[in-house]
């Protein structure tokens, strides 16, 4: 391997100059932060928007309003992050990224303002979030091309594994605030995104500098109309599925479900054809010919996958049995599910800032092949624990977890950047983003999918004798036992006692001890925990198969490889190397 290049902050440069890279990477900390507090936050304080725009979310007619303000904004940042990528390559990654920090602080002034009722309001914040997407796909696409821009190559893995904690540290401090917040008022989960959108915008269009190498080009319209049709309609497609279908607990069978995938799977091979035609392609697909690039998106993808729906699985796991089987009240369980997942917080922040520097010495392969193997250990030893675990071994597990992400992430980020060309930088990051973004929708409906696949053959009859053995008539037991199990599933996810929701005015006409004992802290968790543990043995197993595949493809990424100590090759032989 040749030695490394002298990058110019290190070559003498004023101190300015040197400083800039600290700069860089304290705003898009920030920008980091910001996402990742407005992602979770959400999820808590679902209930009180819900009941602020006066709207039933356990209402089956309006499922698809929670579930469209969960998936929208995953959706469209993932079809529009390669997009935005590209166009910082072609017209300045800082600008791109400012303006998507600012289109994002705007949407959050504009989703605390929603003041209609009902369905209205409830499109008025699915659309909201989707243009926050936007800014969101932006800030994303660009942000570790600026850090990559401005760090030398032995501290990028350092840097961005910086930048990832925040982002962890984000996901729980959203948890926090969302939970703290909601019990004043709804609006501010979204205003609390303002001062620090305003900061950040401020900052990056005061500080932030041009320091990457521009390429001018024309815009590849037919690219990037196909390839956002073709994502996004696979994407819709497997949203959709999550929705029942006539009598089916799921919309697999739905013939536009169906049309949706299809057709975009079949869009997005006339992208691929296209792409190798083009003399300006959106996604440049040579880069695919870098080894380390290849591998690298392949094992972030796949690691998405395994991991993507697990966090939703965990809280449901804690929310709906394991919380209110210790006494927690199930208004208060969204809050407290978050604080008992901080194990694997804390495990990612302790992993992240020591892997990535490591690996600016010793290369990604260890590292990203280690964590990968680690994770598929853990789902693995997840799968032997009983519903109602005991929490320090619980606690252990998650935290070995977060280790496994955090040996994982910031490695494999900073190997992906540091092997394409500093022109492409931007088209690169939002590459390896669209990787990931696609992965994570992937994953909750896959998740929820097997899941739903375990709960919907033992549960209704379970319930329905439970039901009426405690006096429930029967029209009504089956009536709710004939539900599909999303809708018990998400009355947890959401912190209402799904018994108490679902019976409502039923209640009063049965004996105080039957009500008391169906909306108890027993009878429910009892309930769903066995017809739980087996769909979680269904997602943790795909879990470990994809784990173990992206631990593949990362061994096979070779050792540690930076583009510029090849800078004098072409590509071509650059990815030969």
């Amino acid at each position: 391997m040749r030695p490394a290049t002298v990058e110019p902050a290190e070559a003498g440069l004023p101190p300015a100059r040197f400083a800039y890279k600290w700069i860089a990477l304290s705003n898009t900390t920030i920008g980091m932060l910001m996402a990742t507090v407005n992602a979770t936050s959400i999820l808590i304080a679902m209930p009180v928007i819900f009941r602020g725009i006066n709207i039933n979310p356990l209402d089956p007619a309006n499922f698809s309003y929670l579930l469209w303000l969960l998936m929208g904004y995953m959706v469209v940042s993932a079809v529009l992050v390669v997009t935005a990528g590209r166009l910082g390559d072609m017209f300045g990654r800082t600008r791109v990224y400012n303006i998507g920090f600012a289109v994002f602080t705007i949407a959050a002034v504009g989703l605390s303002l929603v003041w209609s009722q009902g369905a209205a309001g409830a499109i008025e914040l699915i659309i909201l979030r989707m243009v926050q997407a936007i800014g969101g796909a932006m800030v994303m696409a660009s942000g570790a091309a600026i850090i990559t821009d401005a760090f030398p190559s032995d501290q990028r893995g350092l840097a961005l594994g910086i930048n990832m904690i925040a982002g962890m540290a984000g996901s729980f401090l959203g948890i926090l605030v969302g939970g703290v917040l909601a019990t004043i008022n709804w609006r501010w989960i979204f205003l609390i995104n303002v001062p620090i959108g305003l900061i950040g915008s401020v900052w990056g269009f005061w500080q932030l500098r041009e320091i990457g190498v521009r390429h001018r080009a024309r815009i590849d319209w037919i690219g990037n109309v196909t390839f956002a049709a073709g994502l996004a309609m696979v994407l819709i497609g497997v949203t959709s599925g999550l929705q029942p279908y006539g009598g089916s607990a799921m919309g697999w069978g739905n013939p536009s479900v169906i049309g949706l995938v299809a057709g975009g799977l079949l869009i997005l091979a006339f992208f691929a054809c296209w792409e190798t035609r083009t003399k300006e392609p959106l996604f440049h697909l040579e880069l695919f010919r870098i080894r380390a690039f290849t591998l690298g998106n392949i094992a972030g993808l796949l690691g998405a996958v395994s991991r993507g729906g697990l966090q939703f699985m965990l809280i449901i796991w804690l929310q709906g049995i394991w919380l209110p089987l210790h006494g927690y009240d199930y208004t208060q369980t969204p809050l407290w599910a978050g604080i008992y997942m901080l194990p694997m917080t804390v495990g990612f922040l302790v992993a992240g800032p020591i892997s990535g520097m490591l690996s600016d010495r010793y290369g990604a392969r260890p590292f990203a092949t280690g964590g990968m193997l680690l994770s598929a250990l853990t789902f693995g030893l997840l799968m032997l624990l009983p519903a109602d675990f005991w929490f320090p071994v619980f606690a252990l597990l998650i935290f070995l977890n977060g280790v496994a992400m955090g040996l994982f992430a910031s490695p494999n980020t900073a190997a992906i950047m540091n092997s394409v060309p500093a022109r492409y930088r931007g088209v690169a990051s939002g590459i390896r983003v669209t990787f990931m973004n696609v992965g994570m929708p992937l994953s909750i409906g896959l998740f929820f999918t097997l899941m739903i696949v375990g709960l919907n053959t033992t549960v209704p009859p379970a319930l329905y004798s439970g039901l009426t053995g405690s006096g429930v008539p029967v029209a009504v037991a089956h009536r709710l036992a004939g539900l599909p199990p999303i809708s018990y599933l998400f009355a947890s996810f959401l912190g209402y006692n799904p018994l108490q929701t679902l019976l409502g005015p039923v209640l009063g006409q049965l004996a105080p001890a039957d009500a008391a004992r169906l909306t108890g802290n027993t009878f429910f968790p009892s309930l769903i925990s066995g017809p739980f543990q087996h769909g979680l043995v269904l997602v943790l197993s795909f879990s470990i198969v994809a784990s173990l595949v992206a631990a593949l493809a990362s061994a096979l990424r070779g050792g540690r490889y930076v583009h510029e100590e090849t800078a004098t090759m072409p590509l071509q032989e650059a990815a030969d190397s």
